[in-house]
């Protein structure tokens, strides 16, 4: 009897682009103590959300360069436990950009990824690129942060790049740049879900990143005292506008975040009793409680599967044993 063909082999072409199994959450910090505990809390949790330590708001004005040392020696540190710790560095146009970038590079353990921080167009990402590899970055991934009017024109030119990994929104800033146009009340919840100007740059961002295989990461909310406010968004952002990964500024967003973007009890068991009964049809179509699936719905639940994967905790919800072993063991 030969072994059942594993759902990736199954379900996508060899040629589909893929995006990466990223974590679901992306923890921002910059101020030395903070950082700490930040690698202190995923230690404890686990890789169930990325660190990104912040040169570009975390550094003091003039000491960017002393900060990306500090960012090194943190990378470096046996509090990197997971492997899974970013860096921001400064916008590609910062004259010290070239100078953080050396620094952060210097590590020996490199970063995880690096966020780039308002590229205005194709070119800046380009000339950020240069100046990654010139460094000895050339393997480590790229994210950027869709913040201005041409990276939002270039968004799908961006997504496509083959060293983009995740693409952010940058809510704040791109508010911002419309010169008061948009209201002050689009920075918040729920008004960043409703304004017209921002609902579109949300949704051209996480279609750009689905076409190209690419992770769409929601922006952040800043009411980080009101749990209520934080939960609509994460669950909106993940449920109705396609984002497979959100920020976080305050650690007690973490949790929130990605109990958000797990997918329910009802939802896995759905998943696992149709995948399971496919793999047994050898992935011909079935008919589950009188619905008919095929190729296209067990795609679907194969990805509620890894965003759940991706999502279990040491002391959170896990797969079933019987799942990890049959799809998922290493």
């Amino acid at each position: 009897m030969t072994d059942p063909i594993h759902p990736r082999q199954a379900l996508f072409d060899p040629g589909e682009p893929a995006a990466p199994s990223l974590p679901v959450c992306d923890h921002y910090s910059g101020v030395e103590d903070r950082m700490r505990k930040s690698l202190a809390l995923q230690a404890r949790m686990g890789p169930v959300f990325d660190v990104t330590l912040d040169n570009e708001d975390g550094a003091p004005v003039g000491g960017e360069v002393e900060h990306a040392h500090l960012i090194a020696e943190l990378l470096d540190s046996p509090d990197n436990l997971h492997g899974r710790v970013g860096v921001r560095v400064l916008p590609v146009n910062h004259p010290r950009f070239a100078d953080v970038l050396r620094a952060v590079m210097r590590a020996k353990k490199p970063p995880a990824y690096l966020m780039l921080p308002k590229a205005g167009s194709l070119s800046d990402l380009e000339r950020a690129v240069h100046f990654v590899d010139a460094t000895g970055g050339r393997h480590v991934p790229l994210h950027a942060l869709i913040e201005t009017h041409g990276a939002l024109r270039d968004v799908m030119q961006l997504a496509a790049h083959p060293r983009i990994e995740s693409l952010s929104f940058g809510l704040m800033d791109f508010v911002s740049a419309h010169r008061g146009a948009i209201p002050l009340s689009a920075m918040g919840v729920p008004g960043q879900f409703e304004h017209p100007l921002v609902v579109r740059a949300k949704l051209e961002i996480s279609a750009a990143c689905h076409a190209y295989g690419k992770v769409p990461s929601h922006c952040v909310v800043t009411e980080f005292k009101h749990a209520s406010a934080l939960q609509a968004a994460a669950t909106r952002a993940c449920r109705e506008f396609g984002y497979t990964r959100m920020w976080s500024i305050h650690p007690s967003q973490v949790q929130a975040i990605v109990d958000a973007f797990s997918p329910t009890t009802a939802e896995v068991d759905l998943a696992v009793e149709i995948l399971f009964a496919a793999q047994a049809a050898g992935w011909a179509p079935i008919r589950h409680r009188d619905t008919l699936h095929d190729r296209a719905s067990y795609r679907y639940f194969w990805h509620v599967l890894e965003r759940a994967h991706r999502t279990s905790t040491a002391e959170g919800p896990q797969l079933p044993a019987v799942v990890r072993e049959a799809f998922f063991k290493v």
